[in-house]
């Protein structure tokens, strides 16, 4: 098994998991990461941080099954699951094969903001070691789409 490289899928700000106003994705509950404080703009488009296949896909979230028992999860703000897919679009299907930095996701970190919900993004390893993660870009440093932001080393 190789390191993966997982790309920012959105324009913002590197903030970490702690700072998100979820106690699942804050507690790494589900795993570690890192998040990424989206650019206030009207659309946006979410990017695939690594190659794999589509596993559970939703407007507002995202898994990447990279094989090998190893995850990433991408979700598009905080209890945007509320919003039922209003002003998310999806451009994938479950299933599909997507390559980094391919479009998955659009939506709007302004009208989510409008709606009085977090737009903060987590990028999560799902049920990852933390000790496997390396940080690439310094929380409160901003980060450009599809630019490096975690390294993911095997575990062992």
């Amino acid at each position: 098994m190789t390191a993966v490289r997982l790309l920012s899928p959105v324009a913002g700000t590197v903030r970490p998991l702690a700072d998100v106003p979820d106690p699942v994705f804050a507690g790494e509950m589900v795993g570690p990461g890192v998040a990424v404080q989206p650019d206030p703009v009207a659309r946006q488009d979410v990017l695939a941080p690594c190659d794999g296949v589509v596993g559970a896909l939703h407007p507002h979230a995202f898994a990447l099954d990279l094989g090998a028992d190893r995850a990433v999860l991408v979700h598009v703000g905080i209890d945007t699951v509320g919003l039922k897919g209003e002003g998310f679009e999806v451009h994938v299907e479950a299933g599909a094969h997507v390559r980094a930095g391919d479009r998955v996701l659009t939506w709007s970190p302004l009208d989510v903001a409008a709606a009085g919900l977090a737009t903060v993004c987590p990028v999560v390893v799902l049920q990852g070691d933390p000790a496997t993660l390396t940080h690439l870009v310094p929380d409160g440093a901003r980060v450009d789409p599809g630019r490096p932001l975690l390294d993911w080393a095997p575990e062992g």
